[in-house]
């Protein structure tokens, strides 16, 4: 059975069945009518599924769809060992998700019962609470963090929580539409992945961060190579408040993105400037430069042409001795960046190899607090604005983030599960069930831009209410507050250590001269420094 064209298959069963009963009454007995009593509550379901917006599920597959929600309501059972379980048998964290969907569709999101994980378990943690919190509403609703340095002329003020790199392409057009709609409604950045800035990115309105990878979509010239007059073009929109540039990605560092050929339509070909119908491998590798001092450089040259706009760059950890080699370099040519994103290990992707996805890249806890820390050690940190991605889903993921260092967070797989997504799986085979990773335009007309961009927008708004009430009870009255210290961990039964513990942070300024680096990070500084 072909699924995208299920709806009108229900639509031309529904009639040929009802035809057949009347036929039935008509020519044989009466007693056909009775056929009735069973078939039109199924067609009057069918029809209520195909004309209703809220579940894109039950849109595109009547009848069908209702399966998911049958057997989701059997928890803890078939639903949640079959759907709910990772590649490795484990089940999923089903409290994050519901807690997704919950503030997403407005619902009440507390719990009877308490905590319902295993608080002596290796790995759980907690922070702080005060015995003299403050008032939440005395708190900033919602914080913001400014970016952009001494040589930026248009700085931006950025949501501690926003969407992070998704490209069009990877996203249907309608997934796209809704969250830079939900971005406008709620003022917190979009960032549009590197697939390009498409007209579905500009057409809300909603502000957005220019992500510009390895094939330069969107400023590409057609040998593949970086293209002027075709960047100054683009950044020229208004609604790109910062620009950020990816030297790789956590779900699969150290290699470039893809887009499978069924999901590059002519129109995706035209706006990143690739042969459409065919599949795009970006370069694992910048042709633009090939230094640090030569990422400096393009920095600083994204920037001019940009008009003044904050610009950055995005990573995942991988060698440390590169990372100081970068510090470094904005010490010796004086050009700093005005934001670092650092994405962590586990991030999300629609295809990787599994090797990549699951056994490359530094984890987000241990990249985010090494590079906060090597900015630290070289006098930088001030001046440079870190963002963290990689499973930020809650408000305490943002809080944990912010008290190892992080300015502000990014969020893709909660974002994409606010939209309506169920972690199909599908995201690389063009057939996601809910319309938002496939350009298939039958499966695309089940997800509702007007209702999911409504979710996505209340989903941001009540995370980072809960984010203000974390820091409220910890007795902290702004997000810049937080500290190692506020984060606890659970090391085993019977050891606990804090953030601070676990990620000693070094002094200001220790890695400038030879005589006051660390221990911890000797060796590798004077690799770099004999480099």
């Amino acid at each position: 059975m072909n699924f995208p064209n299920l709806r009108l298959k229900f639509s031309i069963a529904s009639i040929l069945i009802l035809a057949g009963i009347a036929a039935g009454a008509i020519l044989v007995s009466y007693h056909f009518l009775w056929a009735l009593i069973l078939v039109l509550p199924l067609v009057f379901m069918g029809v209520s599924d195909m004309m209703q917006t809220k579940h894109a599920l039950k849109r595109n597959f009547p009848l069908l769809g209702r399966l998911r929600y049958v057997m989701e309501a059997v928890r803890p059972g078939i639903y949640q060992y079959f759907v709910e379980s990772d590649l490795n048998g484990r089940p999923f964290n089903r409290r994050k998700r519901s807690l997704i969907y919950q503030r997403a569709k407005q619902v009440k999101d507390t719990v009877p019962f308490g905590t319902q994980v295993d608080v002596y378990g290796e790995g759980y943690e907690w922070m702080t609470h005060s015995s003299y919190p403050f008032d939440p509403s005395k708190i900033e609703a919602h914080p913001k963090v400014k970016v952009g340095g001494a040589d930026c002329s248009q700085p931006y003020m950025l949501s501690i929580y926003n969407v992070s790199a998704m490209s069009y392409g990877s996203l249907s057009k309608n997934a796209v539409l809704a969250l830079n709609a939900g971005a406008k409604m709620g003022d917190f950045a979009h960032n549009t992945g590197e697939g390009g800035v498409s007209p579905h990115h500009l057409e809300p309105q909603g502000d957005l961060i220019w992500q510009i990878g390895t094939g330069y979509f969107g400023c590409r010239a057609t040998d593949g190579n970086f293209d002027v007059e075709k960047y100054k073009k683009t950044v020229a929109a208004p609604q790109i408040k910062m620009i950020e540039l990816k030297l790789s990605q956590g779900a699969k560092p150290g290699k470039g993105g893809i887009l499978p050929a069924i999901k590059n339509t002519a129109e995706i070909g035209a706006i990143r400037g690739v042969q459409p119908h065919t599949a795009v491998y970006s370069p694992s590798y910048h042709k633009a430069f090939s230094s640090p001092k030569g990422l400096m450089e393009f920095i600083k040259k994204l920037r001019d042409l940009s008009g003044g706009k904050p610009v950055g760059f995005k990573l995942c950890i991988g060698s440390e001795l590169e990372f100081y080699d970068m510090c470094k370099a904005m010490i010796d040519t004086g050009i700093k960046p005005d934001f670092i994103v650092i994405d962590g290990g586990e991030g999300g992707t629609g295809a990787a190899p599994v090797e990549f996805s699951d056994s490359l890249g530094m984890p987000l806890r241990d990249g985010l607090s090494f590079a906060v820390d090597t900015l630290r050690g070289f006098d930088l940190k001030k001046d440079i604005i870190v963002l963290a991605a990689g499973r930020v889903t809650s408000a305490f993921d943002i809080a944990k983030a912010l008290a190892l260092g992080a300015d502000a967070c990014y969020s893709a797989r909660a974002m994409m599960m606010a939209l309506g997504c169920i972690q199909a799986l599908e995201c690389h085979s063009n057939k996601c069930p809910t319309g938002v990773a496939t350009q298939d335009k039958k499966l695309m007309k089940g997800l509702d831009v007007t209702n999911k961009s409504d979710r996505v927008y209340h989903f941001h708004k009540r995370t980072v209410k809960a984010f203000t009430e974390l820091l409220a009870a910890a007795g902290l009255k702004n997000a810049s507050d937080l500290k190692r210290e506020h984060v606890y961990r659970r090391i085993s039964m019977s050891e606990v250590r804090r953030y601070d513990q676990l990620y000693p942070e070094i002094p200001v300024g220790c890695l400038i001269g030879t005589d006051t680096i660390p221990e911890l990070f000797r060796k590798e500084m004077l690799g770099a420094i004999d480099k």
